[in-house]
């Protein structure tokens, strides 16, 4: 999310039981892994006949007025609607998956099972209802991933760490790191990419609000697959709305590097 400015799959879902241990931060055990140094996609067909939709998640904050009094926006609304319809365009180019216009949905509207993948927007201002705690729980369990993206320091941290304990008790947050299958499904990534958004670019830095170190995290079901995406330390975000902006060419590396991240994340949830 920029300082400038104010600014959502179809797929059948496997069943899975709710079963873990206790909540902790750990690093998830790297295994053998195969990559591939060019992309997959339409030269070769193997995502044909995979859909997609980019799922917004409109939600409730705790931080609402706060939050529209600084950014003349709703933190579920930031980046949007460019942020997706960017990458909905890029994922179009350069994969053979369908790939639908964006929507925007809550929680409690039925049609989220009818999608596998949903993004959370600046998620540190997240505030789940009683009756949404549960439905996300079990969207997540028949198979569906939740990405959140665009948070940054200890105490957003904190502030989403406890929505998720609403969601899952019970299941540690684990850090993805190379060789995970996340990293090498599509592209092939070496190292998680720190994406700034576009106002600590123009102060000279990738960072913001002390999230010195971007990380991939994941909250996995019981056959390890990641069920929850946590973006945090990096703003894919802004990568995505600001990949038009001529006058900014220094930011263009940034930008490949949220897309290729997040269309590894996609094809990762669409192929797990």
């Amino acid at each position: 999310m920029s300082d400038h400015r104010p600014r959502v799959v179809q797929g059948v879902f496997a069943l899975a039981a709710a079963c873990a241990t206790a909540i902790a931060l750990v690093v998830l055990p790297p295994g053998a892994i195969p990559s591939l140094a060019q992309p997959r996609g339409l030269a070769d067909g193997r995502l044909a006949g995979l859909e997609w939709t980019f799922v917004r998640i409109k939600y409730s904050s705790w931080n609402t007025e706060n939050f529209r009094a600084r950014y003349w926006s709703d933190p579920w609304a930031i980046d949007g609607p460019a942020a997706e319809q960017n990458l909905t365009r890029r994922l179009r180019t350069v994969t053979a998956i369908k790939v639908n216009d964006p929507i925007v949905l809550t929680l409690e509207d039925p049609e989220i099972f009818a999608h596998p993948w949903i993004y959370f927007v600046e998620p540190g201002n997240l505030q789940l209802t009683e009756a949404e705690v549960p439905i996300l729980r079990e969207f997540l369990l028949r198979g569906g991933t939740a990405t959140f993206d665009d948070f940054h320091g200890p105490f957003e941290w904190e502030r989403l760490a406890a929505e998720l304990r609403r969601v899952f008790p019970d299941r540690p947050i684990v850090d993805l790191e190379p060789p995970h299958p996340i990293f090498s499904c599509f592209y092939q990534i070496d190292a998680y990419p720190q994406i700034p958004g576009l106002g600590s670019f123009f102060r000279g830095r990738t960072w913001e609000k002390g999230g010195f170190v971007a990380k991939l995290r994941a909250v996995l079901d019981d056959n390890g697959r990641a069920m929850m995406l946590i973006n945090w330390n990096t703003d894919m975000g802004d990568g995505w709305e600001w990949s038009n902006a001529e006058e900014y060419p220094g930011y263009i590396k940034y930008t490949h590097d949220a897309y290729r991240m997040m269309i590894n994340e996609i094809v990762y949830a669409l192929t797990h």
